[in-house]
């Protein structure tokens, strides 16, 4: 077999680990939620620990612990020095409960049965389509979460850490307007909206969404006081009318085409001609490169039956609801911004 000029002789080899190696990515995903579930990185935030020291603190199996903590920094995730001891990288910082850009919760949820078990049922669901969570739970993940209080404050908790790196860069990225009425339209707990809400000191703010996440939002700050209000609703029905800048942020990438078509023309119900929507969203490059974008699209088909998409299926969906697309713009985490108008 002939060989690349760039690639080693012995390629087919590395390859096949390579493939090994990524087929055994279930064992990654345990072996963070394991250290996310025994909060190591927490216990390392003082310095370096050896495992025996860490075991004592979380009542574990010292060489057992040792084992995970190699594995996982070799992937970046902490790391071992020469005594032996383990110490925070960048990555395993993040998973601190104590920090302001904390991943932890995210963690938490998405590598949670609720996750796990679906990933596991792709194979169903590409057989059939549909969602592979509906398959195995029995009902869809949101009517799931409804009669669950405990996986939905997982949920809430994981989405709202999931999304905290976003919320800065999108409010960065975009020229949000110095006064008026900002509406998120299915906002969780208001992150994105807060940051919106301290960069333009003018503009007040709705967050539109169930009640479950609207008790715990995050808006209730000296900084925003007298400035937002909540209202609790179902965007399939209708949204708040009176906004001048409309904001979806990882909405649509929950739903097949034929309902986002009914949350954006319940938006456009609410909306004065020339008002703006902001669709926040991965939005796909073609080609072959790598792109979180594309991670999350297996996801969104797995839980949800959810999609991400590309410019094109945007403009086409916003098009068929009352709305032109006018701009994507890129921001400094993996969203993009799908800027666009009511007719």
């Amino acid at each position: 077999m002939a060989t690349s000029p760039t690639r080693p002789a012995d390629e087919p080899g590395d390859l096949a680990t390579h493939l090994m190696d990524q087929a055994l990515g279930h064992l990654f995903s345990a072996a963070l939620r394991t250290a996310a579930h025994y909060r190591i990185a927490d216990r390392l935030a003082v310095g370096p620990r050896t495992p025996e020291q860490l075991a004592a603190a979380t009542d574990t199996h010292a060489p057992h612990l040792r084992r995970v903590l190699r594995y996982l920094a070799a992937r970046g995730v902490f790391r071992e020095d020469a005594a032996g001891a383990y110490q925070l990288t960048p990555a395993a910082r993040q998973l601190r409960t104590d920090v302001p850009d904390s991943l932890h919760p995210a963690v938490m949820m998405l590598t949670d049965d609720l996750f796990l078990r679906t990933s596991a049922g792709l194979t169903e669901a590409v057989a059939h389509g549909g969602a592979a969570f509906e398959r195995l739970f029995g009902t869809p993940l949101f009517t799931h979460l409804a009669s669950d209080a405990a996986k939905r404050e997982l949920f809430d908790d994981g989405m709202a850490s999931l999304a905290a790196p976003a919320d800065d860069a999108v409010a960065a990225a975009y020229p949000f307007p110095e006064t008026g009425t900002v509406v998120d339209v299915g906002g969780g707990r208001g992150g994105l909206l807060r940051a919106v809400l301290r960069r333009r000191p003018q503009v007040s703010g709705v967050l539109f969404d169930l009640a479950p996440p609207l008790a715990h939002h995050l808006l209730d700050t000296d900084d925003l006081k007298g400035r937002w209000r909540t209202q609790e609703g179902d965007f399939f029905a209708a949204v708040p009318e009176g906004g001048d800048v409309y904001v979806l942020k990882h909405v649509l990438h929950d739903w097949p085409d034929e309902p986002c078509r009914r949350i954006l023309r319940s938006c456009r119900a609410a909306m004065a001609p020339g008002r703006r929507l902001l669709v926040v969203d991965s939005v796909l490059p073609p080609g072959n490169a790598p792109h979180f974008g594309k991670t999350m699209d297996i996801a969104m088909l797995a839980v949800l039956d959810g999609q991400e998409r590309n410019a094109d299926e945007f403009a086409a969906l916003l098009a068929a609801s009352g709305f032109r697309l006018t701009r994507v713009l890129p921001t400094a985490a993996f969203p993009s911004i799908v800027e666009a108008v009511a007719d």
